[in-house]
């Protein structure tokens, strides 16, 4: 790591927000290994809650409130919000002005919004490396708000202590979510806009559907708020402690567990994939496909097995 990154990251670790922003940027734009490596050896004690569910339920404004019962208890607190990609710019459609408008100049909360740039899971590629930054910094919170759910966007779960999922009234597709896979990764269920007709029934689908099964001894609860209203909030936070004091016992430990052992397996696919993508091709291996003696799996599991 060279003196600059150095200061940046003794900048980080003191809290500075000019630096943080720039460190953010560091490993968002290109992924820069060395700093990453040394901020993770400060960080550590960061709780993650990540909220997740289809767009329009209302994740935005219970993050929002959540920050408020965040700061209620004198946590510093840091957001996430992952946007979907302009398909002109790659840039977030979302900015950082449109949301959390009540905490924009509060010194103890840091919001940064991130774009997908055609990433699966709802998550940008760049915001585990953010966490990481978040986490030396010292914050005592972060919250990583998602684009949305579906069968293939579920990974958030590996990033965080506490999977937050948010359906509403009036979004059946986000109940068909939940069969499809969010189901398997909700730590807690928040029917939103309770107040709105069907939420009745919403509650009745994934009480049914929750009883099928509890994980690791802990039963997850289903909360009914009214974000815009900032009712049902508090009850919300209180599954959140609850979930946290779960999460010190053996459950957790195994759950912490399998995240670092996720985030190794994901760094060496990313280490894969740049080699991959600057790798030669053999020309007899194109030559080869290209006259159908076999096809790019074979030729890929060749280059695999010659390694």
């Amino acid at each position: 790591m060279t003196e600059h990154s150095a200061d940046l990251v003794e900048r980080v670790v003191a809290g500075d927000r000019r630096s943080l922003a720039r460190a953010i940027s560091a490993v968002e734009d290109a992924e820069n290994i060395p700093l990453l490596a040394s901020l993770h050896a400060h960080g550590g004690h960061t709780r993650v809650v990540g909220l997740t569910g289809a767009p329009g339920t209302g994740k935005s404004t219970l993050t929002d409130r959540l920050i408020s019962q965040a700061r209620e208890r004198g946590l510093a607190v840091g957001v996430i919000a992952v946007d979907p990609s302009s398909p002109f710019t790659g840039g977030a459609v979302l900015g950082d002005r449109v949301r959390m408008q009540d905490h924009i100049l509060d010194p103890g909360v840091y919001v940064r919004s991130m774009s997908t740039r055609g990433a699966l899971g709802g998550l940008s590629t760049a915001t585990e490396a953010a966490l990481v930054v978040l986490d030396a910094a010292g914050f005592d919170l972060v919250f990583v708000e998602t684009v949305g759910v579906g069968q293939s966007e579920v990974d958030v779960m590996a990033l965080v202590d506490t999977t937050v999922v948010v359906v509403a009234p009036g979004f059946g597709d986000g109940v068909q979510a939940a069969k499809a896979g969010i189901l398997e990764i909700g730590d807690i269920f928040v029917v939103n806009k309770a107040d709105q007709p069907g939420a009745d029934a919403v509650v009745a689908d994934l009480t049914q559907m929750l009883e099928l099964g509890v994980r690791g001894g802990w039963s997850p609860p289903i909360v009914r708020t009214s974000a815009i209203e900032s009712s049902g909030i508090g009850e919300v936070w209180d599954a959140i402690e609850r979930h946290r004091a779960q999460l010190g016992g053996p459950d957790g430990d195994v759950g912490r567990r399998e995240r670092a052992a996720h985030a190794v397996r994901r760094a060496l696919l990313a280490r894969l994939g740049r080699q991959t993508a600057t790798r030669e091709i053999p020309s007899d291996l194109v030559e080869g496909i290209l006259r159908r003696d076999f096809d790019p799996w074979t030729a890929a599991e060749r280059l695999v097995q010659s390694d």
